[in-house]
């Protein structure tokens, strides 16, 4: 609940590319549940469910864009605004400068979104691919 962190949750962000409006709804509804014990209370279940909404919203948008490095680009969008979001009530909340806040929450967001997000979309999209139509 620190700027120091890693959440193994924002692996699934990404996933808005792919499974849009559902999982939009559904990332914002865990972050919110998984900030209910935060000690930041309120502020955090709030922040973290908007950063996420907002986030994978736009992430679908333009994932869903036929251009190459579509999604590539729409993760990082992704992380940007989860990084300026959270960042910038952490380091008001923790009393650190806010370049440094939105630093730590980039790093974080980068290897859970970019890294291990992208690697998850891509193995979900080829096994939506393979998988046979359940009617």
């Amino acid at each position: 609940f620190h700027v120091y962190q890693v959440r193994v949750s924002d692996i699934l962000m990404p996933l808005s590319i792919l499974f849009g409006m559902p999982a939009v709804i559904g990332l914002s509804l865990g972050g919110f549940i998984g900030n209910l014990t935060s000690p930041f209370g309120p502020i955090d279940w709030v922040g973290g469910a908007s950063a996420n909404l907002l986030s994978s919203y736009v992430a679908w948008k333009i994932g869903s864009q036929s251009f190459k490095g579509s999604w590539i680009l729409a993760i990082l969008a992704e992380n940007l605004i989860v990084t300026f979001i959270v960042g910038t009530y952490l380091s008001l909340l923790l009393s650190i400068p806010m370049p440094a806040g939105w630093l730590f929450i980039f790093i974080g967001s980068f290897i859970a979104m970019n890294v291990g997000g992208y690697i998850l979309l891509k193995a979900v999209r080829r096994a939506v691919k393979v998988a046979p139509k359940i009617l």
